[in-house]
């Protein structure tokens, strides 16, 4: 049985700790749900006391977002990218190809976190995260979109979802990747408008 520290002695460097403790809660996240999970049980996870916690992280709340910051950070990046696109094909485009790749590399972590009530809860407060599904939407519209366009933008949001989730587990990542960008293709390509009739004089 591992020997009980006020700290996590055997880590020279702070960010290192923080390292530990992150992937041990990720670990007990995965098994017991975010909301199923406390401080205490990280501390034993690790072998250490709560103390030993706290000093890297004040609340779980802390520790949620430092495990999902690195994609967020990635996620606001790929944005960034297709906002920087002159051309709404290319807007569009660039979007889904990041969204596509940042979902399948991070699904693991995305079945672990999604559901999870009260991941929904921290990640709604904090205000670096709140903007980014209006952006994404934004983007992928584009300028006049018209309620068909609205409706497959937020299908293809709300099906992208489910690509952490059980029903993807056997499809290996690129073939995953191949076929939800064509599904993505296929659902929001943009239809041109029926013409209005005009009644002449």
């Amino acid at each position: 049985m591992a020997t009980m520290t006020t700290q996590l002695d055997a880590v020279p460097h702070r960010n290192a700790g923080r390292e530990k403790v992150v992937a041990a809660a990720i670990d007990l996240f995965a098994e017991r749900g975010v909301s199923g999970t406390s401080l205490q049980m990280i501390a034993d996870r690790l072998g250490v006391t709560k103390a030993a916690v706290y000093y890297h992280f004040k609340a779980k709340r802390d520790i949620v977002l430092a495990v999902v910051r690195p994609v967020i950070a990635e996620l606001d990046a790929v944005i960034e990218s297709a906002e920087r696109e002159r051309s709404q094909a290319v807007r569009t485009e660039t979007l889904l190809a990041g969204l596509v790749d940042l979902m399948v590399s991070s699904r693991r972590l995305y079945a672990i976190l999604e559901g999870d009530l009260a991941v929904g809860e921290i990640l709604a407060s904090d205000p670096g995260v709140s903007t980014l599904g209006e952006r994404i939407v934004e983007v992928l519209l584009g300028p006049d979109p018209d309620p068909g366009q609205i409706v497959a933008a937020h299908i293809f949001l709300a099906g992208l979802k489910g690509i952490g989730q059980g029903i993807t587990e056997g499809i290996a990542d690129d073939d995953l990747r191949t076929h939800v960008l064509d599904c993505a293709h296929k659902l929001l390509r943009r239809r041109r408008r029926p013409l209005t009739r005009t009644t002449l004089p």
